[in-house]
């Protein structure tokens, strides 16, 4: 099961974030906020940065609030199981931190309809009970893709996959696009590692890359795997993936794609405590502060830093938006038009390559 899958055909039901009926009630005086997790907190990225904003929601409501959570949850029947063990615990809220998580969420909700269930990165909301949120992580690759293109030496540029799903593949379009902006004879190789969190699979996707001559690596997956065998090869950079991973500043990590959930996670449980929770589906980015880009470092010439910094910023500020045409596709064919800016349900929906990128999607 995929952890962050968005179907095409479900595209429009996700991410026209309509909202369903409004779950407010009265304010509480304590919420019981649950956790469940993909893999485990110490794995230096995806968990890593959803476990920070936990506490930093326990910081912002002290002993109003009480936390319980649970590592490396497989996406299944376990999930299931684990889900209904903490509605009946007392949970007041359970945040689902893994696309997986998306159906059995959904089957527990049902059978708890006074509990809150959030699930990250899907797009099912059947029940009145159960509220999505996701963030815009391409707009990141938009500035990575930026330090990538510019810094190569050998013009061949890496990104490993975990799954041929559509937000990896925004990704993936984004990093490339923005790359070939800053030097049109950058050429792009994709491993796909088929895991989330597995650092032994990851750590052989980046010597694949390296391998092929590939000199600065990009990952959407989960553990410092890729940059451990980066900083080994002594000439290949890359970023930290979903956490800083600051440990390998300042090269060869020399920037970082943050997840910063602490605001959505003290936004949704404070709703909770003051009566005014709904139900809603929320996909924020650079804009809203969900995707942060770290610290990039002095190995990045002041030039290629301040034309990253400046993706970043006019994301910021909503005048420039990473999809706007002119694009094609993989095939050639016309994407769109000059000035044309991606619809969110075709983003929501992405199973195809832009022109130029060589790799094929698996099937």
């Amino acid at each position: 099961m995929f952890r962050r899958t968005l179907l095409a055909t479900s595209a429009a039901i996700g991410l026209g974030l309509a909202f369903g009926a409004p779950v407010a009630a009265a304010g509480m005086d304590k919420v019981k906020a649950c956790f469940v997790y993909v893999g485990p907190i110490g794995d230096g990225g995806w968990t890593f940065q959803h476990d920070q904003g936990r506490l930093a929601a326990v910081e912002k409501f002290g002993d109003k609030l009480e936390t319980m959570y649970q590592e490396s949850v497989p996406e299944g029947a376990d999930a299931e199981r684990v889900l209904t063990q903490m509605a009946l615990s007392g949970c007041n809220i359970i945040f689902t931190t893994s696309f997986g998580y998306m159906d059995p969420t959904n089957t527990v909700a049902a059978k708890f309809p006074n509990v809150k269930f959030e699930h990250a990165t899907g797009y099912k909301r059947e029940h009145a009970n159960v509220s999505t949120y996701d963030a815009r992580f391409y707009e990141g690759r938009a500035v990575i893709g930026t330090i990538a293109g510019s810094m190569t030496k050998s013009n061949k540029i890496g990104y490993i996959g975990s799954f041929p799903i559509p937000e990896v593949i925004q990704g993936i379009n984004s990093y490339f696009i923005h790359a070939r902006k800053v030097n049109p004879a950058v050429e792009l190789s994709v491993v796909w590692a088929y895991t989330w969190f597995d650092p032994a699979k990851e750590a052989d996707a980046a010597k694949a890359l390296i391998e092929q001559g590939v000199d600065v690596i990009a990952a959407h997956t989960d553990s410092t795997a890729p940059l451990a065998e980066a900083q080994k090869a002594g000439n290949v950079i890359g970023f930290g993936q979903a956490s800083d991973m600051a440990a390998y500043k300042p090269s060869p990590r020399v920037a970082s794609i943050i997840d910063n959930w602490g605001p959505y996670y003290i936004e949704r449980i404070g709703a909770l405590l003051d009566g005014t929770y709904e139900q809603k589906a929320t996909w924020a980015g650079i804009p809203g502060g969900e995707v942060l880009i770290g610290e990039i470092t002095e190995a990045v010439p002041a030039d290629v830093k301040a034309a990253a910094e400046k993706i970043r910023d006019d994301i910021a500020a909503g005048t420039y938006h990473p999809f706007t045409g002119p694009l094609k596709k993989q095939d050639g064919s016309d994407w769109l038009k000059d000035g044309e800016v991606a619809d969110d349900g075709t983003l929501a929906g992405m199973m195809f390559f832009v022109e130029g990128i060589k790799a094929d999607i698996p099937k």
